[in-house]
């Protein structure tokens, strides 16, 4: 049996299962949905031959967490435990370090006022205190995802933490210790931001890559990857898969996984040095895969379709992973009281480079 086609092949019928429980307008049928599916469950389990039962055996499992789903989302909810981002609330820990983040980045002393918003928007979620001008600047050029914490934020926090965790060496011993350090400061940071959906997906997608990275003979598939997230996320919260974000989420990673290795391969990469050029493709084709697979929901949900979005992401997307490595420097320093003044110039001035781009993109529409 291949390992990879397999779990493509229950994935899809378990999220339509899901998908068909949670959104079937038809509440009384749902008890229904559920015995159809134990019928199918029983069934199946004695007579499964061939991968097209397996199929429809993750179908029934689907629509059966979709019930469970329904029932537990509707208890949360009528107790108040669900928070705006879909995680349950607490004060905490997590709780505690969210708002001494945020006390460390109001505290820097930063020449442009708007700074230390965009900062609070980029490192903890909390978009709040931004002004409606920048917001509508984002929206404008097609970057709402930046001020969304998504994978970009939890990757460039994955690729600092792994820089940094480097210097502990390549030994066994030391890598498995190194994977554990990074899944378990990547977990504390999706907690700490709320656990949205998208943020939880990328935390999903580390924590995977990090395991198979220690299974010898394994061979790392993207899409196995994605795969697996999909039931993961889904078995444990099923509600999830209502939301935008959710949707959005894993559609992106979809286009990059399946359509940009095959759009990227159009521009050869040079013999030997740097090529700004393939750079620029790379970017170009990542951008489009991402908008071929999601641009379809935003019309339906939104009524929108970003015209300007390759320019968008070839410019808004470096700047924002300058800034926020710049950024996590600076409040790195800062809590250790050793800023320096140049780091604190740096970091606004990204800021207001990646504000002012955006700006401009935002006035062509």
């Amino acid at each position: 049996m291949n390992e990879a086609r397999d779990i493509v092949l229950i994935s899809f019928p378990f999220a339509a299962g899901v998908a068909l429980a949670q959104f079937c307008p038809f509440p009384l049928f749902h008890p229904a949905l559920a015995a159809v599916a134990v019928l199918m469950l029983l069934t199946l389990a004695g007579v499964l031959r061939g991968r097209v039962w397996y199929g429809l055996l993750f179908f029934a499992i689907g629509v059966l967490c979709g019930e469970a789903g329904s029932l537990a989302g509707g208890s949360f909810a009528s107790l108040g435990m669900t928070g705006g981002n879909g995680m349950t609330g607490g004060n905490g820990i997590a709780a505690w370090a969210l708002e001494r983040t945020d006390a460390l980045i109001q505290g820097i002393p930063f020449p442009h006022g708007g700074t230390n918003e965009l900062l609070r928007a980029l490192l903890t979620g909390q978009r709040d205190a931004l002004s409606q001008e920048t917001v509508a600047a984002f929206r404008s050029a097609g970057a709402s995802h930046i001020l969304a914490l998504s994978g970009l934020h939890l990757g460039i926090i994955y690729l600092l933490l792994s820089k940094l965790l480097s210097l502990l060496g390549n030994g066994r011993m030391m890598a498995a210790v190194r994977s554990i350090l990074i899944v378990a400061a990547c977990g504390f940071y999706t907690l700490m931001t709320g656990a949205g959906p998208s943020i939880v997906r990328a935390q999903l997608f580390i924590s995977i890559n990090e395991l198979m990275r220690h299974s010898p003979g394994r061979r790392k598939d993207p899409l196995s990857v994605w795969c697996c997230a999909l039931i993961l996320q889904l078995t444990v919260s099923p509600w999830v898969i209502a939301s935008v974000g959710f949707q959005l989420s894993y559609l992106a990673m979809l286009g990059i996984f399946t359509l940009f290795p095959w759009l990227d391969a159009f521009y050869q990469k040079p013999s030997r040095g740097w090529s700004p050029m393939k750079w620029m493709w790379t970017s170009m084709a990542l951008s489009i895969s991402c908008q071929a697979f999601t641009a379809p929901l935003v019309w339906l949900r939104f009524g929108t379709f970003p015209r300007y979005f390759l320019l968008t992401n070839l410019l808004a997307l470096p700047l924002t992973s300058l800034l926020m490595f710049s950024a996590v420097a600076c409040l790195l320093l800062t809590m250790v009281g050793c800023s320096p003044g140049w780091l604190v110039w740096t970091t606004d001035s990204l800021a207001e480079i990646l504000q002012g781009c955006l700006s401009i993109i935002a006035s062509l529409n």
